[in-house]
């Protein structure tokens, strides 16, 4: 029914499906909905546009929903949390809630969006092109110490202090090559992982203020989410996932007053045929959870 205009393709769509148990006539939230791929396949079962919402900061994502979704659906251009903020502002609720955290397609093969290790462009790495700072400002102005603790904390590189060291003394650093290279000289010999791919992490998590967010709006789609609906959140690194799933072990109905049954007992990953097809399904996690629909007293 919404066919998606762009190559980019959404990562565990049938186990999206499976979770979030999408039924004619129920409202759907995406917070990162990205190129459509995830919200195309809910709103083929639910049909109701008038209560669907579809949230991103990437200002082409942004166009290209626009050109998919052109009546009834809401299309909010915002990070998650401010987003949140006000649809909880507004008194919304949602059935369905969906939060693919990864990084699209586009943005990684766009070499002037700065993502990418394979593709020589600028140091840039802002999910919203309107943000004041990008991936440069930070690792030109940041102390030695604060680009180490933003490497340990964000990227888990071991080398986190040499590489912040041969940075400062490479500065000013202006393109995606030449991070690449001074993180490559930090590891001499052959990889089989990019020496640069922590980095890149570390530094696209810290530009974008990912966790922090995260953290901060995962009780506001809490409270976003009806009674009986279902959350659904997609990670691609192990900082998210034990975000989430703190989040929802602290929140699930075993605990006193919890408003949460969990429903992945572990996370969710992709099949090895959609490996084969979506290589990036590889390090996606699926976490889901229904809020417990509130007893009447006496029941």
């Amino acid at each position: 029914m919404y066919q998606q205009k762009n190559a980019h393709k959404p990562v565990l769509v049938k186990e999206v499906l499976q979770y979030l148990q999408p039924k004619p006539g129920e409202s759907y939230l995406d917070v990162t909905t990205g190129y459509g791929g995830h919200a195309s396949a809910v709103l083929d079962i639910t049909h109701n546009l008038e209560d669907t919402v579809l949230v991103d900061r990437d200002a082409e994502a942004i166009g290209s929903l626009e050109g998919q979704f052109s009546e009834g659906v809401k299309i909010i251009h915002s990070d998650f949390l401010a987003a949140s903020k006000e649809l909880a502002r507004q008194g919304k609720r949602f059935d369905m809630i969906l939060a693919d955290l990864g990084v699209s397609s586009p943005q990684l093969e766009e070499s002037e969006r700065g993502f990418s290790i394979q593709n020589a462009g600028p140091l840039d790495m802002r999910m919203d092109k309107r943000q004041a700072d990008s991936a440069e400002a930070l690792v030109n102005r940041a102390t030695e110490a604060e680009l180490a603790q933003i490497f340990s904390e964000y990227g888990e590189e071991p080398k986190a202090r040499q590489i912040a060291h041969r940075i400062v003394t490479k500065r000013p650093i202006r393109s995606t090559d030449q991070l690449a290279d001074v993180a490559r000289s930090a590891w001499p010999g052959r990889s089989r992982v990019h020496p640069a791919t922590r980095i890149f992490q570390a530094l696209r998590i810290a530009v974008n203020n990912e966790l922090g967010q995260l953290e901060q709006a995962l009780p506001m789609w809490l409270d976003l989410l009806s009674p009986g609906g279902r959350i659904a959140i997609i990670s691609f690194h192990s900082l998210e996932d034990r975000i989430v799933k703190q989040f929802f072990t602290e929140h699930c109905d075993a605990n006193f007053g919890g408003e949460l049954q969990i429903l992945t007992k572990k996370p969710v990953s992709a099949t090895k045929d959609e490996i084969v097809f979506n290589p990036r399904a590889r390090s996606a996690r699926l976490r889901a959870a229904a809020k417990i629909k509130t007893q009447k007293k006496g029941s």
